[in-house]
């Protein structure tokens, strides 16, 4: 629809001066709701919109150690998957073929024992004969490997990684906030009742409470389409934050296939960083301008389309 140019003022239509017009635009501004984030920030968890082909649903989300929290049960989703069926036949038909290649190689496999019976002996004989202090030199080694990897396990502990509301391998989504506050109040089973904050939430929030900041909406359903567009029509703010959400849910909702698609050095991992780079201005911004200028609008939109399906495929949509 075209904007049409504003009216001039009839000459019966009093003007307003600049304190009248002050007080109306403030009162605009009263009557506009503003959700109170004293919740959220003191709680830590947020709430998130997600448009998906589907439609528009809300649901929580937070960032919590990895430690403190137990991974959502796929054991239930991944028997109702039929590709996950199909894989599996192909996979029980791999590993038959895996057996006869074993049973091929079993009589070399025979013949190199004795070699390796040799070489063990021998292995035997060198460790005998090192000195006391060289012994003394390995144990320390071993130690400070053991404790590097004991740190290395700790800082994975350590690190936040997202937890949606979820339940059973699914994203629950809510089409409106008052069905989001009811499940809430309701006491039933999800992933996010772990945390030591959700019965407070319980208690505490209302529908008023579910308005998620603009970074924390999210419009999955356009991004296909902005891709089909084009590299002149590419929208860098919608396809970065799409990267950012798919990667939290496919980490929380356990999706290695999508995973592996946005991890580095994948061709949409490769998009994501240009068009970060692209924003920036200076070379850097030219540089990821150039970048972009490379990949291919029909493989990455197909990515996509793959991604935004299997996400789709473990949503349960909840009125």
């Amino acid at each position: 629809m075209a904007r049409q140019s504003p009216q001039r003022p009839d000459a019966d239509e009093p003007e307003l001066d600049d304190t009248t017009a002050s007080a109306a635009a403030d009162e605009v501004e009263v009557d506009r709701p503003v959700a109170d984030r004293a919740l959220w920030d003191e709680l830590r968890i947020d709430p998130v919109e997600i448009a998906l082909p589907a439609g528009t649903g809300f649901t929580l989300r937070a960032y919590r150690p990895a430690r403190e929290l137990t991974p959502t049960d796929v054991a239930e989703r991944d028997q109702d998957d039929p590709f996950l069926s199909r894989r599996q036949v192909v996979e029980t038909e791999d590993d038959e073929e895996v057996v006869i290649l074993d049973e091929e190689f079993a009589a070399l496999s025979a013949e190199d024992e004795d070699e390796e019976e040799d070489d063990e002996k021998r292995a035997e004989r060198r460790r005998r004969g090192k000195t006391e202090a060289a012994e003394a030199d390995e144990d320390e080694a071993d130690e400070d490997e053991a404790d590097e990897d004991e740190d290395e396990a700790d800082a994975a502990g350590d690190e936040e990684v997202p937890v949606f509301l979820t339940h059973r391998g699914k994203l629950l989504l809510f089409k409106t906030p008052e069905s989001l506050v009811s499940f809430i109040r309701s006491g039933a089973p999800n992933d996010l009742s772990q945390l030591d904050s959700w019965n407070e939430l319980s208690e505490r929030v209302e529908p008023a409470d579910v308005a998620p900041l603009d970074e924390d909406t999210y419009e999955l359903d356009l991004v296909v389409e902005n891709l089909r567009g084009g590299h002149d029509a590419w929208d860098p703010t919608l396809l970065i934050e799409a990267g950012e959400i798919a990667r939290d849910l496919a980490y929380a909702l356990r999706l290695p296939g999508v995973l592996d698609m946005l991890s580095a050095g994948s061709s949409l991992d490769d998009l994501d960083e240009a068009l970060r780079a692209s924003v920036n201005g200076g070379i850097g911004g030219f540089m990821g301008r150039r970048r972009l200028k490379k990949i291919g609008a029909q493989t990455a939109s197909l990515g996509w389309r793959t991604i935004v399906g299997k996400i789709s495929a473990v949503v349960d949509w909840r009125d």
